[in-house]
């Protein structure tokens, strides 16, 4: 067997982004600098552009190769949570505020693909919650009740008797399919919102690491990129606060966890229609399971938390060794398949798994979407724009608190515990 490339398949298969200007243009004055030239920054610099700002996008690697371009490709409706377990927590007047943002959130996505005319094989296919084990399905038809009552019309329950017209798989025992959820190309995604964004005079600077910044009263901040200075009266970080950055603040509030993906060969559309005759994104129930779909071009991209750690070279080998043996139990057709991808991601958990978004001492951020952030993180965009002009009520995540997580320095230590534990609950529930 080939040993499958350690890259991310969306961005191998994205075009390249040709827009990048050199450092030469950070000698001028901006009234935006955005860290990290991702989903949150690149939209909201779209947005800044179209209301007159002048926007540095500042990304220290290249557009798009965080999170952005490591995901699985789903922009799907509703939240991280049980929806009645978040409403008992919060009230459901709140919960039912955050839910129908993630609504809004995909219809953002769908709305700018279209305003700037970006092919990435966007498509609403339905995201379909899978029932691993029986219990399981019990708990799906409580969400499906409460669901139902006001809070989403588009939704529908898999009975155990039908979800073979959904999934060539026995191992499910039914599933809720939330039907206005979608699927795009993250890369291409990506790469089209940079070209556009430079259409609109934003200038996106690849490679360019702050390393450090100055706040000056009353005009704003100097940016220290690599030995480079640039100037702003703004700044908004829409990184996920974690490694290398001197915005320390958001260190001990954001955990990287890392996440893991492989895609297949290209499949056969026969075996394609037998395991996936409805082309949905997938979701298993377990709380280590997994995610899934089938890419443009006829693959399988097939990810999970296939180990509690953060992404490197060693953990991404060692997840694609684990991803290629729970493929081949969910789907024994698929067994032993040859990989092409295999790669691994952080997501940027916060403690209760809600995003943050606002302004710490004159600095602006969104961030924390823990493991939704495709359509948030593009949602995001038009918000802190409205945010960094004054529109504080804009924002729907503007009354959660943030403390740092107890014992947390920047380090997830606790990370194999945390593993443990959701197998334990995995084994037991």
């Amino acid at each position: 067997m080939i040993d499958p490339k350690n890259n991310s398949y969306w961005l191998e298969t994205a075009p390249n982004f040709k827009g990048a200007v050199g450092f030469e243009f950070l000698g001028e004055k901006f009234d935006v600098a955005i860290v990290g030239g991702g989903f949150t920054g690149l939209s909201t610099a779209m947005e800044l552009a179209k209301r007159g700002a002048k926007v540095a996008v500042l990304e220290a690697d290249r557009v798009v190769s965080g999170a952005s371009g490591r995901n699985g490709g789903q922009c799907n409706n509703g939240l991280a949570h049980d929806f009645a377990s978040l409403a008992a927590s919060i009230g459901r007047e709140k919960a039912l505020y955050f839910y129908r943002s993630y609504v809004e959130a995909v219809n953002t996505v769908e709305r700018l693909i279209q305003e700037h005319d970006i092919d990435c094989d966007f498509r609403r296919c339905g995201r379909l919650k899978l029932a691993a084990k029986p219990e399981h399905f019990k708990k799906l038809e409580k969400s499906f009740d409460i669901l139902r009552d006001g809070v989403d019309e588009n939704v529908e329950l898999i009975s155990s008797q039908k979800i073979q017209d959904e999934i060539g798989s026995t191992l499910f025992h039914g599933g809720l399919l939330q039907s206005t959820s979608a699927q795009m190309h993250v890369g291409k995604f990506g790469v089209g919102l940079a070209e556009a964004a430079t259409r609109k005079g934003v200038k996106v600077f690849e490679n360019a690491q702050v390393i450090g910044y100055n706040r000056f009263s009353n005009e704003g901040f100097e940016l220290d990129i690599s030995g480079h200075n640039l100037t702003a009266k703004q700044i908004l970080v829409a990184t996920g606060g974690h490694g290398q950055s001197p915005f320390g603040w958001f260190r001990r509030r954001i955990v990287p966890v890392g996440s893991f993906a492989v895609v297949t060969k290209p499949l056969e559309k026969d075996l394609l229609d037998k395991l996936f005759p409805t082309r949905r994104n997938y979701v298993t129930s377990k709380n280590i399971g997994n995610y899934f779909l089938v890419t443009p071009d006829d693959r399988l991209l097939f990810a999970g938390r296939a180990k509690f750690s953060t992404s490197n070279a060693k953990s991404d080998a060692e997840a694609a060794d684990t991803l290629s043996a729970m493929l081949g139990q969910t789907f024994p057709d698929l067994s032993g398949i040859e990989l092409d991808h295999c790669w691994g991601g952080q997501v940027d958990m916060t403690q209760d798994r809600l995003p943050r978004a606002g302004e710490k001492d004159g600095i602006f951020y969104a961030m924390g979407y823990s493991g939704h952030g495709v359509q948030m993180a593009i949602h995001m965009g038009p918000i802190m724009a409205d945010v960094m002009e004054g529109k504080v009520d804009a924002n729907p995540w503007r009354d959660l608190g943030w403390p740092a997580i107890p014992g947390y320095f920047g380090k997830p230590w606790f990370l194999p515990f945390v593993g443990a534990y959701y197998r334990f609950q995995d084994y037991l529930h």
